[in-house]
């Protein structure tokens, strides 16, 4: 790749500097005045003010718009085994320190300071992503960095995806190292899944979710109120057996008597998971959100996604978790899915408040569920600037829709994966549809990305994931 001493240079535009100055990782072509020198495609290149001054070193590509990827901020250093393995000394010491599980991002590209590279561990098999020309062309040295510093059973590459093109190379997925099953068993939160490392979307996994699934916590119980369970005190001589199972904690009173889960007719409830939510999960993907949702104390789940492949991993998760008598699992487009409860909804209101017009020897429309937490985790909407309009409209669209669904004073957990949205945009299209829908939403969380996923200030892409919980009340 050559040395430092004869590193071909490229000078700034005088008013361009200010980029890097303050950290970004990125050099675009309308930012470069001129080139001093040679360098091959993807070799390190120093980047200097229009005066001379060094600013930053990375890997180059003439054939991107970012035409250099800051590696270093010091002139002598080159992309080699070395700096490759004491990056990944970084990495490992960061999540060691913030994560709790093994299971999680190693590297996270730009804010890991491994521009262009994505690792993810799913037991004990890396799956990594290579995204640039500069990363791609250093294959070998990382490969065996990745064995050095984090001790694999397996490599395995996921670069098949299309932002590849743009640096001009070909989509890739293979072994890379060692022995790579297909399947992966992951821990998060105590919660064990099955993970797909050949066919799972991106890497096989989100990691990103990890410590927002965890946050749905508190929305799983007090719900039992609803349905009209209160706790009394009964003597425990008069209870039939049975009782223990649905006792709150610490409901064992003076040892003669204890506070019991009763209904509205003052009989004991046997259900252990009286108290629980009913929720929905859409967009669910392997059921991550379905997982935590029963393992937090969730009394019933629909678990719905437009993939039949995704929905059969989420009933094998469900089932080796021990959650299957509570999960229901849907194979719908969440758009018309939600579409059909809330038309189902309003129709069987109009009859129930005896509308006129209302035709009621016409059959009912499928669908008007209601559940007290709605889970939307979409795709992302907006691929590419051009697409935040239409992808503002279909944030506005699938929120609407889903907080109609939420019980009176349950919760809407929502999200955003498109960093051309921003928080502002999002929480404007969840507010125009709070509007539309007659909706008051109470902020009661706002989550990025986990630890494993660090950002740099200023650098807006790693900004990409909004997490709300909203409280839902009706404004009439």
């Amino acid at each position: 790749m050559g040395s430092g001493l004869s590193r071909a240079k490229l000078y700034l535009y005088k008013k361009k500097t200010k980029r890097l100055e303050q950290g970004q990782p990125w050099v675009y072509a309308g930012e470069i005045e001129r080139m001093e020198g040679e360098a091959a495609p993807g070799a390190m290149v120093d980047v200097l003010a229009a005066n001379g001054r060094y600013l930053a070193s990375g890997y180059w590509n003439p054939a991107s718009q970012i035409r250099v990827r800051v590696v270093s901020r010091q002139p002598e250093q080159e992309l080699d085994e070395a700096l490759l393995t004491a990056r990944l000394e970084e990495c490992r010491a960061h999540r060691e320190r913030f994560v709790s599980e093994p299971d999680c991002r190693l590297v996270y590209g730009e804010a890991d300071y491994l521009p262009g590279l994505v690792v993810d561990r799913f037991a004990d098999v890396l799956v990594v992503q290579i995204l640039t020309l500069g990363m791609d062309q250093r294959r070998e040295e990382l490969v065996r960095a990745l064995v050095a510093v984090f001790r694999p059973k397996g490599i395995y590459e996921r670069s098949d995806v299309g932002v590849r093109r743009l640096e001009g190379l070909e989509e890739r997925t293979g072994v890379l190292y060692g022995d790579c099953p297909r399947y992966a068993d992951i821990v998060e939160n105590g919660i064990v899944m099955e993970v797909d490392l050949e066919e799972g979307q991106k890497t096989g996994y989100f990691y990103d979710q990890r410590e927002n699934r965890a946050s749905i916590a508190p929305l799983m119980k007090g719900w039992g109120a609803r349905s009209g369970i209160r706790l009394e005190r009964r003597p425990i001589a008069e209870l039939s057996a049975g009782w223990e199972a649905s006792a709150p904690a610490g409901g064992h009173g003076d040892g003669e008597t204890a506070l019991v889960p009763v209904n509205k007719s003052g009989k004991p409830v046997t259900y252990p998971l009286w108290d629980g939510a009913t929720v929905l999960e859409c967009f669910a993907h392997t059921g991550s959100f379905t997982l935590h949702a029963c393992k937090y104390g969730a009394k019933k789940v629909t678990c719905l996604d437009v993939s039949e492949h995704a929905v059969e991993t989420a009933r094998r998760n469900v089932e080796r978790n021990g959650f299957a008598d509570r999960v229901e699992f849907v194979v719908d487009d969440a758009f018309q899915y939600l579409r059909r409860q809330v038309k189902g909804r309003d129709e069987r209101s109009a009859r129930a408040e005896g509308a006129k017009g209302v035709d009621t020897s016409r059959k009912l429309e499928e669908g008007g569920r209601t559940w007290d937490v709605v889970i939307l985790d979409p795709p992302a909407f907006a691929k590419t600037k051009g697409a935040v309009e239409g992808a503002c409209r279909g944030y506005k669209d699938i929120n609407l829709h889903g907080m109609k669904l939420v019980n009176e004073g349950g919760y809407l957990v929502t999200a955003s994966c498109s960093y051309h949205m921003s928080p502002e945009l999002f929480l404007q299209a969840v507010q125009d549809a709070a509007a539309d829908a007659g909706k008051s939403l109470r902020l009661v969380e706002w989550r990025a990305a986990g630890k494993d996923h660090p950002q740099l200030l200023g650098v807006s892409e790693g900004h990409y994931l909004k997490f709300a919980i909203f409280e839902v009340r009706s404004l009439a």
